[in-house]
């Protein structure tokens, strides 16, 4: 079966499980907050950065699943690519699973083929997940969180609860036209603003909390920049 294969640790109320997963498709949402005059003031303010208006809302990317990982180090060309947190959904054996993950992306490219830039940087997830089903009673309550590393310091970069963003049921209807997700897909859902703007950074960390449940889902990632020979 063709496919990249990955070790995820499938954690709910009865314990945790380590299942070899194949993933064969890797979708990349866009533009997925809720409220719509937000949406548009965020698309103007990257409009003035040379960042094209996106075709609809939301708009779904499609990126090669080979690009997936759960590695604590990345590589990426020139040094201006950034991570940006994001809830990731995964279809696997008919149950739908939750997590975290980073929409790694190279800035300079975004500004003239967002669907380009998407697939020019691998795409972080934590290899943790937990089942929809246990988290979607108190679901916009789940709240996204990363971090840059800058000097040595660790500072706040991302932070806002799910209630900002389309739920996961009606991302995924909009993307199929009401069906389930595929088998084997992985689903980034958006993200939020970066606090005091976008930028890169050596090493970037996000995670996903359930205060109801008490419990957090982390990862972390180095950015080895390549240089760019001409």
């Amino acid at each position: 079966m063709s496919g990249q294969v990955l070790n995820i640790s499938f954690v709910d109320r009865h314990g945790t499980r380590a299942v070899t997963v194949n993933l064969g498709a890797c979708i990349v949402a866009g533009w997925t907050g809720r409220d719509p005059v937000a949406l548009e003031k965020h698309i103007v303010e990257l409009e003035a950065l040379g960042v094209k208006r996106p075709a609809a809302t939301p708009i779904f990317y499609r990126v090669s699943y080979s690009r997936l990982t759960t590695a604590g180090q990345i590589e990426a060309v020139g040094t201006a690519s950034s991570g940006e947190v994001e809830y990731v959904l995964l279809q696997h054996n008919g149950r739908l699973w939750v997590g975290a993950g980073s929409d790694h992306t190279d800035r300079e490219v975004e500004t003239y083929g967002v669907t380009v830039s998407k697939q020019l940087c691998d795409k972080p997830i934590a290899s943790t997940f937990w089942p929809v089903e246990e988290v979607e009673a108190h679901w916009d309550s789940l709240t996204l969180r990363s971090f840059i590393t800058v000097g040595g310091k660790k500072i706040l970069y991302q932070e806002g609860r799910l209630v900002e963003m389309l739920g996961p049921r009606d991302l995924i209807g909009r993307f199929t036209g009401g069906k389930e997700l595929p088998e084997g897909t992985i689903m980034f859902c958006g993200t939020f603003d970066a606090i005091g703007g976008i930028r890169p950074a050596p090493r970037f960390d996000f995670e996903i909390e359930d205060s109801i449940l008490g419990r957090k889902i982390a990862h972390g990632y180095d950015i080895v920049s390549l240089p760019i020979a001409g």
